[in-house]
């Protein structure tokens, strides 16, 4: 396990401060609207970047739980894997781009990590978009050992041969008085910036759009319309910072290339 001492803590926690005043790389507008600083793309993404610009080539991979799924017969068309697939067509024309998914739900970090160097071998990815933390925040992982569990996995998918972006639980205004994700969310920001690979901080994100009114995340509902919306949003936004992160070239999100 990587170990943190109280100066790299102090680091981090000092990056992530600058992160938070940090220039603006991408705006989106419209229904998914989110200000730039939320996106930033201070690590860059240089596998990405040589594959496309060689191969004309993207192979994601999507290692994560439930809340990169949607239910129902149709649910992976809708869910953000399949949205982020389709937002990075549109504005790669040009470029074949592959997002497999690869979810299971009720996992921790630790056994998401341990499948890590198989995966690689099948799937043999360019970026691999980890999404974790929920799990281990309901049942109360320690966090520092969270924390060097995301790490260390950055490390074997770099080792792989994939550049890594981090993406943390979604925003609930109906259980955030309950389950406490703060500390594991942190330790996620705290790996982005000791490993300089990008997270996307989907629990900011999120509540952002629900304290600015754009989407209604307390109401109880069954109607996937919403969740729908949301998770076309989250695929859009993610592919933004992916395009920045990795200094591609990309029509603007909403326009057909010409």
């Amino acid at each position: 396990m990587k170990k943190w001492t109280a100066l790299g803590q102090a680091v981090a926690v000092n990056a992530i401060l600058l992160l938070c005043t940090a220039a603006a790389h991408a705006e989106l507008a419209g229904a998914c609207a989110l200000p730039g600083h939320l996106l930033p793309a201070e690590s860059q993404l240089e596998r990405v970047e040589a594959a496309v610009k060689k191969d004309k080539l993207l192979k994601v991979l999507v290692l994560g739980g439930v809340s990169s799924t949607l239910p129902g017969p149709n649910g992976a068309s809708f869910a953000w894997p399949a949205r982020l697939e389709d937002s990075l067509r549109r504005r790669l024309p040009g470029m074949k781009i592959v997002v497999a998914a690869h979810t299971k739900g009720r996992q921790s970090a630790s056994e998401m990590a341990d499948t890590i160097d198989q995966l690689m071998v099948d799937e043999k990815p360019n970026l691999v978009v980890w999404q974790t933390g929920t799990y281990d925040a309901v049942h109360g992982t320690d966090p520092a050992e969270f924390r060097a569990t995301v790490a260390d996995g950055v490390e074997k998918l770099r080792k792989g041969g994939s550049d890594v972006v981090l993406m943390n639980m979604q925003y609930s205004p109906r259980t955030e008085s309950i389950v406490a994700v703060g500390a594991y969310a942190d330790g996620m920001r705290w790996v982005s910036r000791e490993l300089e690979v990008p997270v996307f901080d989907r629990l900011a994100i999120m509540r952002y759009w629900y304290d600015a009114g754009q989407f209604d995340l307390y109401a109880a509902t069954k109607d996937l319309k919403m969740a729908k919306a949301v998770h076309d949003c989250i695929g859009q936004a993610l592919g933004s910072l992916i395009i920045d992160a990795a200094h591609l070239e990309a029509a603007p999100e909403g326009k057909a290339p010409q």
